[in-house]
């Protein structure tokens, strides 16, 4: 053999052994993790879907741009979406098909709590990493799951704190207020908020004088806006998807229903195209949420600028917890510097954030309990307020988050 044939073998063999070591190696490995996503893209609750998507893909061009999953090699986030049409049938069918079909290594969704309580179920059944940013429905890390890990609080937390908000403010302003009225849609987390919203009524000693459930797809809702004015509460508690939100705010002020106070649950009264459509009939409402744009957080307002530059309106609580749970996932992808599903759900298991851009958040830090979820979760709450001429969503409570030099209204109808 001459001397260039065993040159030539010898480059071969040499090849052939880096490119064996690639395939060990995490560039060759993975070169982007697919994360599936089921979301409301259509349907009554399309336009919290659409702000969850919008900001799931600004943290990931973020993550992206930053260099990826540097442990993996700069592995890339790739998102894949369905749509859940806020069906639950649906939403199982979809995940089905993004785990087996798609082959998703991580999944996250649905914001309907009805929809994200069996599609977590299915996650669960194939060993998938599930990381839920908001569904409320108390149930969904209740049920001895090990792969599901959800960043918002539960119901029970969000009714609890919308009880001790209106107890802080009658006791800040001396008002007393008696009877209340439940308005709610008829879905998993109305019903379940209106559970939890008996139980703290009678304990606070309340007077119910209205327990209405609706189906948020209703086009008319005069039949419950006339119960609730024959009821004539102090307090209207409500939840409601976006389209129903407007339509029972613009319902109230033409039939002038004027409780003493309303407070809301996030959800619709959060989305942007509330107050867009329902202006000053909105004004002095209370909603509660997870975080508000003048929540006093390193780098929330930049982050906030961003978003609004890139699609013309604020982050909500609700993409404000889509967008910080792609950094809650890329930093358990980095920490297990694999893709393998046990190693990704033990680094979830072992998350403690508090630094960082998934700190835009209204909490101290997002560290998961033995059930998955952020025993850090909490909310706050906001009221609809003109602000120099313009309406404006005010932060009041707690009240050491309150907006510097505003005194809530309240009541708002004396």
């Amino acid at each position: 053999m001459s001397y260039a044939s065993i040159g030539k073998r010898l480059l071969g063999l040499a090849a052939i052994g880096l490119l064996t070591a690639g395939l060990s190696g995490p560039a060759f490995a993975q070169k982007t993790i697919k994360i599936g996503n089921v979301e409301p893209l259509s349907g009554p609750s399309a336009s919290v879907g659409v702000q969850g998507k919008q900001a799931r893909e600004m943290a990931v061009e973020e993550i992206n741009k930053n260099g990826g999953i540097k442990s993996l090699g700069g592995a890339k986030l790739e998102l894949v979406y369905a749509d859940s049409k806020s069906d639950p049938t649906v939403g199982v069918t979809e995940t089905e098909r993004l785990i087996n079909t798609e082959k998703v290594q991580l999944m996250t969704g649905c914001w309907n709590s009805a929809v994200t309580y069996p599609a977590t179920q299915v996650a669960e059944r194939y060993g998938v990493p599930f990381v839920v940013p908001v569904a409320v429905r108390d149930t969904i890390t209740e049920r001895g799951f090990k792969y599901v890990f959800r960043i918002a609080a539960k119901d029970s937390w969000w009714v609890r704190d919308q009880f001790r908000f209106l107890k802080d403010m009658q006791d800040e302003t001396g008002v007393k207020l008696k009877t209340m009225a439940l308005v709610f849609e008829n879905g998993d987390w109305g019903t379940g908020f209106a559970e939890k919203w008996r139980a703290l009524a009678k304990k606070d000693g309340y007077e119910l004088v209205l327990d209405e459930p609706y189906p948020s797809t209703a086009s008319d809702l005069t039949p419950v806006v006339t119960k609730l004015k024959a009821a004539n509460p102090d307090i209207v508690m409500l939840v409601s998807n976006a389209a129903d939100a407007i339509l029972i705010t613009n319902t109230m002020a033409e039939m002038k229903v004027k409780p003493k106070v309303t407070v809301a649950s996030g959800g619709g009264h959060a989305d942007p195209k509330f107050l867009e459509n329902a202006g000053k009939n909105a004004l002095y409402l209370f909603d509660e949420v997870e975080w508000n744009t003048d929540v006093n957080k390193p780098g929330a307002k930049e982050t906030n600028a961003a978003f609004k530059a890139k699609y013309g309106y604020d982050l909500t609580g609700e993409s404000v917890d889509a967008y910080v749970a792609m950094y809650v996932i890329a930093d358990a992808l980095e920490r297990a510097a694999s893709t393998d599903p046990e190693k990704v759900r033990a680094a979830l298991a072992a998350t403690k954030l508090s630094t960082g851009p998934a700190m835009i958040c209204s909490y101290d830090s997002i560290e998961f309990d033995e059930s998955g979820q952020n025993k850090n979760a909490g909310i706050v709450i906001v009221q609809v307020a003109d602000v120099n001429g313009q309406l404006d969503r005010v932060t009041v409570w707690p009240k050491n988050a309150r907006r510097a030099g505003y005194t809530p209204v309240f009541p708002a109808n004396k």
